[in-house]
C-alpha cells in the first residue's frame, strides 16, 4: 500500500481490519494444511491456549522456552493460535494494509484501532501477529524461523499473550518474579538495574521462580503472578557469577546477545507457576555490600513499572497504565538497594518476606514515600529536538516538576548532531528515545504520536518550559468534559538577549499566537479524527493543524491562563523568519483548498438526491440549487 499522507489519514473501519485479520487466518489455514501440524496445549494463568505449528521447523525454535506449561488435556481452548514461517511453508501473509509510515516501533499498525482485531508487525524479526479477540483466533507469521532473534526464541508471542491476558482481566508486566508458594517479590524496572540478577541469585538459593523478564500478573484472587518463560537472560560478562547455571545456557551467545539459560528441564522443581505477591520492588545500586530497603513513591514505582511494558507490548495503552496503578495499590511497595555482595540479595528478600502481613505495610507505609495511586489517565508527552540537547534537561525537568503521576515521555531526535544521546541517557527519568533523519518537527511530532501510549497527548518542545500545574489542570479539564478533544491555554513569550542572560517575560499572553502545540493537551483520539502534521511543512504545521480542527468542528476550548513558556533565544527556528518563510500563504491555499473540496462534495452530494429521485420517478423541481 503507498504512503497515504498522515495529515489526510483518520482511522481504519473496522471492517477492514477484519479482512486483514481473516486472509492472515487464511494463508495460515492454508500453511497449516501443507505440513504435518505440530499441535500443543499450554495452561497459562489458569487459561488454555492451543498452538498448531505448521511443521516443526517453527515448533522446534519457539516451543523451548515454554516447555514446562505444556498440559495433555482434552479441554476446549480459549485461544487457538496457528504458527507458521514462510520458508519451510512457501506461504506468505497479505500485503501490509499500512504503508511504511504507520508501522510503529513497538509493532502497532497506526490507523487500526480495533478492540476486537489486533495487529501487530515487528519490524526486528520481521514477523506478523493478528488475533480476532473474540473468538480466540490467532496468527503468527515469520518469513524464515532464522530470521528470528534471541529474545524472541526466549520470549515466544508475547504479543498473542497480551492481548490474551487482557481480555482476562490479566497482564502481561515487565518484571521478575522470585520466592516460596506462601509470598513472592515482584521486581520492575528498565533493563539494566537488577531483575536478572536478582532472579538467577534467588535460584541459587534455592527459592522458587517465575520470570527475569516478563511474566502475567492478575488481581482476581489478590496480586498473583504466573509464570510463561522457563529461560533467563544474561550479559555474557556476569555468567560467571552463576556458575552452577552456566551450564544450562542454551548455546554461546552472538557479539552483542544476551547469554540465555533454559531452566527446563534440568530446574523445572524451581519454576512455579503461580505464587502470591507480597511485595513490590524496584532495584536500585546501593553503594555497599548489604542489600536493604527503602520507600518508593507510587509515581516512580509506576514510570519503573510501565516504561519497557508500554513501550514493548502493541496496543497496550490506557487499560495497561490502569491495570499497573491497581497493582500498586494492593501491594507492599518498597525500593530494594542491591548491594554488591550478590548471594546476600536473596537472603535480604528472604527475610523481607518471612514478616508478617501487618509488619510489611507498616514497613512500606511509615517512609511515607508510597502514596495514594492517582486514577489520572496515562499522558504521553512528546518532545521533538535537533541540535537543542542543552536544552532537554530542563525541560524534561519542567515537565517532572508537574507533579503528574501517569506520565510517558517520548523524545524524538530529528538528526541532531550534538551529543543529544548523552544527554538522555543522564536524564533523572526514563524517556522512551527515537532517533531518525532530519525531516524536520512535523515528522519528529508524528513519529511521537504515533508510537503513544497514552490517552492524553501533550507537547514540550526542548527549548520550551511548562508553568507548575498545566498539566493536573488541563488533564482535569478533559476529565471534566468527555466531549472535549483537545483543551488550550495561552503561551507567555520569554527572551534573552545573550547566550550568558536569563530569560524574561515579554508581551501579552493574550495576543500570543494562538497555536502554540505545547500550549495544550489533547485526546489521543483527535489525531485519528484530524490527521497528523502535514510532514511537507517546516513551518507553519501547527496553524495548518488547528484550522483543520476549525474546519472539522471538533471540541476545543481557550483558556485565559498561560500554559506554556516560549524561550525566544538566537536558534530559534522561526527567528527572522518572513511570513512567506513561515508558510503563511501555503497555509492559505491548504485551507482554500479543503473549503473547495467540501463544497464540491456537497454538490456532488445534491445531484445525487436530484438523480435518485429522478430514477424513483418523484419530482426534481427543487429549490436544493
Amino acid at each position: 500500500m503507498e504512503n497515504i499522507k498522515l495529515e489526510d489519514l483518520p482511522a481504519r473501519p473496522e471492517a477492514d481490519q477484519a479482512a486483514f485479520f481473516e486472509a492472515c487466518h487464511a494463508n495460515a489455514t492454508r500453511a497449516l494444511a501443507q505440513k504435518e501440524p505440530v499441535s500443543v496445549k499450554l495452561k497459562i494463568a489458569g487459561g488454555l491456549i492451543q498452538i498448531d505449528f505448521a511443521g516443526p521447523a517453527l515448533a522446534e525454535v519457539m516451543l523451548g522456552a515454554l516447555a514446562h506449561l505444556i498440559v495433555d488435556t482434552p479441554a476446549t481452548p480459549d485461544v487457538r493460535l496457528i504458527a507458521y514461517d514462510a520458508g519451510s511453508t512457501g506461504v506468505g501473509v497479505p500485503e501490509m494494509p499500512v504503508g511504511r509510515n504507520c508501522l510503529t516501533d513497538r509493532g502497532d499498525l497506526w490507523s487500526f484501532n480495533s478492540t476486537r482485531y489486533r495487529s501487530a508487525f515487528h519490524w526486528l524479526e520481521s514477523s506478523v501477529t493478528v488475533m480476532d479477540v473474540e473468538t480466540g483466533r490467532a496468527v503468527f507469521w515469520v518469513n524464515q524461523q532464522s530470521d528470528l532473534p534471541y529474545w524472541t526464541k526466549a520470549s515466544p508471542f508475547r504479543t498473542v499473550f497480551h492481548w490474551w491476558m487482557m481480555e482476562r482481566g490479566a497482564q502481561l508486566i515487565h518484571a521478575a518474579g522470585v520466592g516460596y508458594e506462601d509470598g513472592a517479590v515482584l521486581i520492575t524496572g528498565k533493563g539494566g538495574v537488577g531483575k536478572s540478577t536478582i532472579a538467577l541469585a534467588a535460584i541459587e538459593h534455592g527459592m522458587q521462580y517465575v520470570a527475569d523478564d516478563y511474566l502475567v500478573v492478575s488481581l482476581d484472587n489478590g496480586p498473583e503472578i504466573h509464570s510463561l518463560y522457563n529461560t533467563a537472560k544474561l550479559n555474557p560478562d556476569q555468567v560467571e557469577r552463576f556458575p552452577r547455571l552456566a551450564d544450562l545456557i542454551q548455546s554461546p551467545p552472538k557479539d552483542g546477545d544476551k547469554a540465555v539459560i533454559s531452566l527446563h528441564p534440568e530446574r523445572t522443581h524451581q519454576i512455579s507457576g503461580t505464587l502470591p505477591v507480597k511485595a513490590f520492588l524496584s532495584p536500585s545500586f546501593a553503594d555497599s555490600s548489604e542489600t536493604s530497603f527503602d520507600g518508593i513513591s507510587a509515581a516512580d514505582l509506576f514510570a519503573a513499572a510501565s516504561f519497557t511494558t508500554l513501550s514493548q507490548l502493541p496496543h497496550a495503552g490506557e487499560q495497561t497504565a490502569t491495570f499497573i496503578n491497581r497493582l500498586i495499590s494492593a501491594c507492599r511497595t518498597f525500593r530494594i538497594k542491591l548491594g554488591r555482595d550478590v548471594p546476600s540479595v536473596p537472603v535480604a528478600i528472604e527475610s523481607l518476606l518471612k514478616q508478617p502481613e501487618k509488619a510489611l505495610w507498616a514497613q512500606s507505609e511509615e517512609t511515607e514515600l508510597t502514596t495514594e495511586v492517582s486514577e489520572l489517565p496515562l499522558i504521553s508527552v512528546i518532545m521533538p529536538v535537533y541540535n537543542g540537547a542543552h536544552f532537554v534537561p530542563e525541560a524534561v525537568q519542567s515537565i517532572l516538576d508537574q507533579g503528574y503521576p501517569n506520565l510517558e515521555i517520548i523524545i524524538v531526535d530529528d538528526g541532531s548532531e550534538d551529543n543529544i544521546a548523552d544527554v538522555v541517557d543522564a536524564l533523572p527519568t526514563d524517556v522512551r528515545f527515537f532517533r531518525q533523519d532530519n525531516n524536520g518537527p512535523s515528522s519528529a511530532r508524528n513519529r511521537g504520536i504515533r508510537d503513544a501510549s497514552g490517552e492524553f497527548i501533550a507537547f514540550l518542545d526542548a527549548d520550551d518550559l511548562w508553568p507548575a500545574d498545566r498539566l493536573n489542570n488541563l488533564a482535569r479539564r478533559l476529565m471534566d468534559n468527555p466531549d472535549l478533544q483537545i483543551v488550550q491555554g495561552a503561551a507567555q513569550l520569554m527572551r534573552r538577549d545573550t547566550e550568558d542572560s536569563s530569560f524574561k517575560q515579554i508581551g501579552n499572553p493574550a495576543e500570543a499566537f494562538p497555536h502554540y502545540i505545547g500550549a495544550g493537551l489533547s485526546r489521543k483520539s483527535i489525531w485519528e479524527l484530524n490527521g497528523l502534521f502535514d510532514e511537507d511543512m517546516t513551518f507553519g504545521e501547527d496553524t495548518d493543524w488547528y484550522n483543520r480542527v476549525e474546519e472539522k468542528k471538533l471540541a476545543i476550548e481557550r483558556l485565559e491562563q498561560v500554559t506554556l513558556l516560549v524561550r525566544r533565544h538566537e536558534t530559534n527556528m522561526t527567528r527572522g523568519k518572513s511570513p512567506k518563510d513561515l508558510a503563511m500563504l501555503h497555509i492559505f491555499r491548504k485551507q482554500l483548498k479543503r473549503a473547495r473540496a467540501g463544497e464540491h462534495d456537497l454538490l456532488v452530494g445534491k445531484r445525487a438526491v436530484v438523480e435518485n429521485k429522478a430514477l424513483e420517478g418523484d419530482d426534481v423541481s427543487t429549490n436544493d440549487g
